[in-house]
């Protein structure tokens, strides 16, 4: 191991230990909330019939029309969630509005897990100086959006099964609410940039939505179910579930929201992406980034890689946030300007 990787990898684990307020939350399988039965008799053939049926008509289940009651006051922008979820406070959408120009291109911004208000203002901003307007999401349970009596955003990524695909669907159905409101107000050459739960959420939305010309994420990996269960910040999470599900199973239940079985929908599209990744990173491992990568390449995905020597927490912190924030910005004038 370099001295390099030494530094970065205490780094890393420096940073997660400085989170106090992780908790391993109860199990459940929260069918309920994806169309079936709380006292559902066999939740685990339900759950693979859900997969497969869901997977294979992706299209009918992310599908969203434009939100009725856009509302934008100063930079703030708010709208009703298609997707409605037990708790009132995420099922009213907000985002901050970066404005560059009164058109042409324009970027959503999807910030990390447990990302704080003034999380990827900076990354807004930068796209600002390039000519580029910047929405940034406030993605489910986060800020505002948190269900009562919880600090970090549980729901998004926990050990309720079902509640965790929900939140996901919910995510890339209100990015593309995002997308219409953009295409409403004059934008017409779209982006998207996706940092770590981001990432997923924005790879999954574009696989979907051909209004996405460009993509950029930051931290890249295959399944949801993988990531959470080999990742550091994720240990937690997998605490809660290693009991009732295997790996194989969770990367099955929780495939509906991974981006790798949506990376053929993107072959032919003419929709770039740059992945970048870090080389040591302990949260979305080296080994699942560069599975993802492969995929692309066999798969004849147009797009570039950036890798570099840093984990997950330092690829936010100089030089290496210099060295993406530069790839980045060059990916996205390139293809949107």
């Amino acid at each position: 191991m370099s001295w390099l990787e030494q530094k970065i990898r205490r780094y890393e684990h420096a940073r997660w230990t400085s989170d106090d307020n992780r908790q391993v939350l109860p199990f459940a399988w929260g069918l309920e909330h994806i169309g079936g039965r709380a006292d559902e008799p066999d939740p685990r053939g339900f759950l693979r019939r859900f997969s497969a049926e869901t997977i294979a008509h992706s299209d009918a289940w992310y599908a969203t029309e434009p939100a009725t009651d856009y509302r934008l006051e100063g930079d703030r922008l708010t709208f009703t969630s298609a997707m409605e979820s037990p708790w009132a406070e995420n099922n009213l959408v907000r985002a901050r509005f970066f404005q560059a120009k009164k058109s042409g291109p324009a970027v959503v911004v999807m910030p990390n897990w447990n990302a704080k208000a003034d999380n990827h203002v900076p990354i807004c901003r930068w796209l600002n100086t390039l000519g580029i307007t910047a929405l940034r999401l406030v993605l489910p349970y986060h800020e505002e959006r948190n269900a009562p009596g919880h600090e970090r955003a549980d729901h998004l990524v926990g050990p309720n099964i079902g509640l965790t695909i929900q939140a996901n669907r919910q995510a890339v159905m209100d990015v593309r609410r995002c997308l219409r409101w953009l295409e409403q107000m004059g934008y017409g050459k779209l982006g998207l940039l996706g940092t770590s739960i981001g990432s997923s959420i924005a790879f999954i939305t574009m696989a979907h939505d051909r209004a996405v010309r460009a993509g950029a994420y930051l931290h890249v990996s295959t399944y949801f179910g993988d990531v959470v269960r080999t990742g550091m910040t994720t240990n937690h999470v997998w605490e809660g579930l290693r009991a009732k599900v295997s790996a194989d199973e969770l990367r099955e239940y929780w495939a509906p929201v991974s981006p790798f079985p949506y990376i053929h929908r993107v072959h032919g599209t003419g929709q770039r992406c740059l992945m970048i990744t870090g080389k040591y990173d302990p949260t979305f491992i080296s080994e699942l980034s560069e599975e993802i990568i492969g995929s692309l390449h066999s798969n004849g995905v147009r797009h570039e890689v950036l890798r570099l020597p840093c984990g997950h927490y330092s690829l936010g912190e100089f030089p290496f946030s210099w060295a993406a924030g530069g790839r980045f910005a060059a990916f996205f004038f390139q293809y949107l300007t």
